[in-house]
């Protein structure tokens, strides 16, 4: 089997503790947590946890049968090949010297990043997009003074089918 990044939405009763039992599933088979996303919906009441793990689909299958076992889970669904909007964000914190400046902004300017704060020798960028964009994005950033960076975990969203759209 293949082994492959998983992108895997858990609907649960937003309590205390859920997010500990799935976090103790994962590692009790043996996965690691490549990235955890976790917020309220539209409803209070009930959390969406995302969270990509490395794995071959077989595995992945057992881990969901498990994550569906566990009180307060509403709904496990493996994203990775459903039709969905993935996307990541970055915060990064670049020395900027004045007189690369100009440089500096139309590097900002082509790839559509957007700057969050700014002071007389940094700046904060914020960068959005899928894995790869985060990765190039992170590269390009390496050569021109990144000083730090935090990184979100994957967000997804299955698309509608076009029955459904309108």
């Amino acid at each position: 089997m293949t082994v492959r990044e998983n992108t895997i939405s858990i609907l649960v009763n937003n309590k205390p503790d859920v997010l500990a039992r799935i976090a103790g599933t994962f590692s009790g088979r043996g996965f690691n947590i490549e990235s955890i996303s976790a917020n309220i919906t539209r409803n209070p009441e009930i959390t969406n946890i995302i969270i990509t793990t490395i794995g071959d689909q077989e595995t992945v299958i057992k881990l969901e049968k498990q994550l569906n076992k566990l009180v307060d889970v509403l709904e496990v669904r493996d994203l990775t090949d459903v039709s969905s909007a993935q996307r990541e964000m970055i915060l990064v914190r670049v020395k900027v010297i004045a007189s690369d400046r100009d440089r500096f902004t139309q590097i900002v300017d082509t790839h559509s990043w957007k700057i969050v704060s700014t002071d007389a020798d940094y700046c904060i960028l914020e960068v959005t997009g899928d894995r790869q964009g985060i990765e190039d994005a992170l590269a390009i950033l390496e050569t021109i003074g990144m000083e730090d960076f935090v990184r979100t975990g994957v967000v997804a969203l299955k698309r509608c089918p076009p029955q459904q759209i309108g």
